[in-house]
């Protein structure tokens, strides 16, 4: 390997970042020059948030290993009952403690 990147993996990170600057900037288009936004696509855009946490979190939790998922799962039932900052928290303890356990 003479060189750091070979041309292939330059040219998927040119075409990712050319995909994602062409949504963002379709998007904007799109939503500006709608006078009203239909309830569809309100909702539409509503669930965005949740599809790309998802996304995100998934393949974490199957295929981490023990200690991830069950962190996830500690971590999401402390949420439902501290705020963000102690959730972070009680997750980062959870997982230092299993994997200090586990191995």
């Amino acid at each position: 390997m003479d060189t750091m990147f070979h041309l292939q993996t330059l040219l998927i990170i040119a075409a990712g970042a050319i995909a994602t600057y062409l949504t963002r900037v379709g998007g904007y288009i799109f939503i500006t020059r709608m006078k009203r936004i239909p309830p569809r696509a309100e909702a539409a855009l509503n669930a965005v948030p949740a599809a790309v946490l998802t996304t995100l979190v998934a393949p974490a939790a199957v295929t981490g290993g023990l200690d991830v998922s069950l962190t996830m799962a500690v971590a999401f039932f402390a949420g439902l009952r501290v705020s963000l900052l102690p959730m972070l928290g009680i997750g980062w303890i959870v997982v230092m403690t299993l994997r200090h356990l586990i191995g």
